[in-house]
């Protein structure tokens, strides 16, 4: 599972009939500072993520065990909004900003 940001959106109009219905998005992988790595993923969106969010994407055989996953030829998947996360003592992040 990462640690990530949500960066935009994928279109595609054309794709797996099994995929129809999915939504796309481009999350930017973050370190535990909510820095960029540089990695990028394409995920389907389990959770109704938005652009500027964090949230974690499980990969894998994992993306494939989620509902809106299942059965489904899926690498990536957003399944959760991060609403904080802390190291040690310290927040980190927290989703009202005021960390």
């Amino acid at each position: 599972m990462n640690l990530g940001k949500v960066a935009g959106t994928v279109v595609a109009t054309r794709k797996e009939s099994s995929m129809d219905g999915l939504k796309f998005l481009l999350v930017d992988v973050v370190d535990s500072d909510g820095k960029e790595t540089g990695a990028q993923v394409v995920a389907a969106d389990a959770v109704g993520a938005g652009e500027g969010e964090f949230v974690l994407v499980a990969s894998g055989s994992s993306a494939r065990q989620t509902e809106a996953t299942n059965n489904r030829p899926c690498d990536a998947v957003i399944m959760a909004i991060v609403d904080s996360w802390d190291i040690g003592n310290t927040t980190k992040y927290l989703k009202s900003g005021e960390a």
